[in-house]
């Protein structure tokens, strides 16, 4: 790993990267989102409350009409108690090669491999590819452990407003996600590589 001696700016919110999740995503998780808070006989503003997700957003994703970002849903399971993998219905009986989540019309992805739930956290296991000029960003602001990574092929540039580091092949890292982050390929021929999130599983 290679910590940047120059400390960047945090990524700017409204200049994401190309991609966005998948519709047939999109709509199972607002199906999921819908039935979770009436098992726990939330209306939308108080869910709103508890999540700080805007109404409106939250009415339009409970319909299938928003295209969501991970970081908005993370802190929707946040405020609901539970995580996005459990909406997502990854864990003991996901299917083998995961859900892909997260994509581009670059041919860039993310798919969420598997999870395993604890009291108090959610451990998820991430496989991404970026290619070209595509970049993700995240960071719901939820309090939280980080992510863990580790780089298969290519160099992953990973920045934060405290800077960046990058690590290259076989290499590994750690980025804290309460804030805005960003990763980007720096290798021509793209990058692959694993994340582990620990995710909280209650609301602070």
């Amino acid at each position: 790993m290679v910590e940047s001696s120059d400390p960047t700016p945090a990524p700017d919110a409204s200049a994401l990267g190309s991609g966005g999740m998948r519709q047939a995503v999109v709509e199972q998780i607002g199906d999921r989102i819908r039935a979770a808070r009436q098992e726990l006989d939330l209306s939308v503003g108080a869910l709103a409350e508890l999540s700080g997700v805007s109404r409106r957003m939250l009415t339009q994703i409970e319909l299938g009409q928003a295209n969501p970002s991970v970081a908005i849903l993370d802190r929707v399971a946040v405020g609901l108690g539970t995580t996005f993998a459990a909406l997502m219905g990854i864990g003991a009986h996901a299917h083998p090669d995961g859900v892909e989540v997260w994509s581009t019309d670059g041919g860039s992805w993310a798919v969420i491999l598997d999870a395993m739930d604890a009291p108090a956290v959610s451990v998820e296991t991430w496989k991404w590819k970026l290619l070209g000029t595509d970049a993700y960003e995240g960071g719901s602001g939820v309090p939280s452990a980080g992510r863990m990574i580790h780089v298969i092929e290519g160099a992953l540039e990973i920045s934060t407003g405290k800077g960046a580091q990058v690590v290259e092949a076989g290499g590994s890292g750690r980025v804290l996600t309460d804030g805005l982050y960003r990763y980007r390929s720096l290798h021509e021929a793209g990058t692959v590589f694993l994340s582990v999130a620990l995710q909280p599983r209650t609301a602070s």
